[in-house]
């Protein structure tokens, strides 16, 4: 071949290679510190399991040991290392089936502890922590991306890093660090969550506020609610898809004791699956769906939960996200529901069977195994139509990494959008990947979500999403 023709051959590779390139090193991952009361319940370490199985999505700064009101004296690092060795034997085998799996030696540096004392006992001059500083250390780094917060147990070990800030540094440059931080907490398990809270009112912060677990959203993963599938919570599941048979990782995975994975759904709506947005909670995803306002006082020390010797639950102050409700028809018992809880187990069998198929990459080469289809869009995700106006909903070029044949399905995710009404499908939504739809008559500009499912044909069978977002505008 002619050398110049080989020059334009590579000059045209170059231009092909160094867009995707590019975006491959723009491409920004979610920068995520876990802290973790873990001994204190085994849903902790059960939590952890499931986290590293999806680590590779994020930039994990941190995992730090710390107390709560379940485990006041006593912080368990070893234990976080304990299941990171685990994961070291299955490691080489999760990069066959996706890469970014950090290496035992890179975890580890990253594994720290909080002070062994309760809460605001851990906050205040002299009581820097290996976590608090490290943290001090994260939050400082030259890096504008977020930091989310995964809060298992109490997070004093986050108030005494922001005490420190504040204590040592302007406050304008204060105030740019707390616009970084994000917090999901898993209810408030010491009271350095409310003195957060009321003391930074900048922070991004998630959270059922108080002590009383039943009205948390959080709650709708471990336990079986009515009109959700209770047999993927069930340790008859657990046993056969997540502990038994799946290497050393499964096998670290402890059986349930009071509730399975209970802080799961901090880190559920940071899973790159095409759902949600985590800027935006009130979006809705496989994490719940939350709202931005000041929430009712609520006793969590009154009526039939009533705690003795727990702390007293005080009103919040600003605006947080917090609990908000979705309505859920079930096809378990073909009833509607209307609960916070609801915005987690609606997605309950999809959320299992991804872990599931996660698990058996610990052991199985890539063709033995199953992988989530890729759902795609023909058309922008956002666009604008007019009232009564016929527009079509298209998944064209969607595909699946295995080869498996794909299910489509449609549906409206009413409490998303500014549409209250429902948007008749005609034909019905199932399994069209071109879904004709006729605009709604409005009379003022409305937003209404579509979300696509894609769901495959493997063992087991996995989704991916995208959501449509459809502005109606008066004619």
């Amino acid at each position: 071949m002619h050398r110049s023709n080989i020059s334009r051959k590579i000059l045209l590779l170059l231009i092909c290679f160094i867009p995707a390139l590019a975006f491959a090193q723009v491409a920004n991952k979610h920068r995520v510190v876990v802290l973790t009361d873990i001994e204190a319940d085994p849903d902790d370490a059960q939590s952890l399991v499931r986290f590293l199985l999806y680590s590779n999505q994020w930039d994990v700064e941190g995992l730090i040991a710390t107390t709560s009101i379940h485990q006041k004296a006593r912080v368990a690092p070893e234990s976080i290392d304990k299941i990171l060795q685990a994961y070291n034997k299955v490691q080489p085998n999760l990069l066959k089936h996706e890469k970014g799996y950090l290496t035992y030696e890179q975890l580890k540096p990253k594994v720290k502890k909080g002070l062994p004392v309760y809460g605001m006992e851990g906050v205040g001059e002299g009581k820097d922590s290996q976590g608090s500083e490290w943290i001090v250390q994260i939050l400082n780094k030259p890096d504008n991306r977020p930091v989310w917060f995964c809060v298992w147990g109490g997070p004093n070990t986050l108030a005494q890093a922001l005490w420190k800030i504040r204590a040592t540094q302007s406050p304008e440059e204060a105030e740019k660090i707390y616009k970084k931080i994000r917090v999901y907490t898993i209810s408030d398990q010491d009271d350095s969550g409310p003195w957060i809270r009321k003391t930074f009112p900048s922070i991004f912060f998630v959270v059922t506020p108080g002590y009383n677990y039943s009205y948390a959203t959080w709650t709708g993963l471990p336990f079986p609610s009515p009109g959700s599938n209770k047999e993927v919570v069930s340790n008859e599941w657990l046993a056969k898809n997540i502990q038994q048979g799946h290497g050393p990782l499964g096998a670290a995975y402890p059986d349930v004791a009071y509730g399975m994975e209970g802080d799961t759904p901090s880190f559920l709506n940071l899973i790159n699956n095409g759902l949600s947005d985590p800027e935006q909670p009130n979006l809705g995803g496989w994490g719940g769906r939350y709202e931005l306002y000041l929430p009712e006082f609520r006793d969590s020390n009154a009526g039939p939960f009533r705690r003795e010797g727990w702390p007293k639950d005080e009103p919040e102050t600003r605006p947080i996200w917090t609990n908000a409700n979705d309505s859920v028809f079930s096809t378990v018992d073909k009833t509607s529901y209307v609960t916070n809880q609801a915005t987690i187990w609606r997605w309950r069998e999809a959320i299992q069977h991804d872990f599931a198929a996660r698990m058996m990459w610990c052991t199985k080469p890539f063709n033995e195994a199953n992988h989530a289809p890729v759902a795609k869009l023909a058309h922008p995700e956002k666009f604008t139509v007019k009232s009564g106006e016929l527009f079509h909903l298209n998944a064209d070029g969607s595909f699946d990494p295995d080869g498996d044949s794909m299910s489509y399905w449609w549906f409206q995710y009413r409490e998303a959008g500014t549409y209250k009404g429902n948007v008749s499908f005609r034909p019905y939504a199932s399994n069209l990947y071109d879904l004709p739809v006729t605009a709604p008559t409005v009379s003022k500009p409305e937003t209404i979500h579509f979300i696509l499912q894609v769901k495959d044909k493997g063992t087991p069978a996995l989704v991916s999403y995208k959501r449509v977002i459809v502005t109606v505008l008066p004619n």
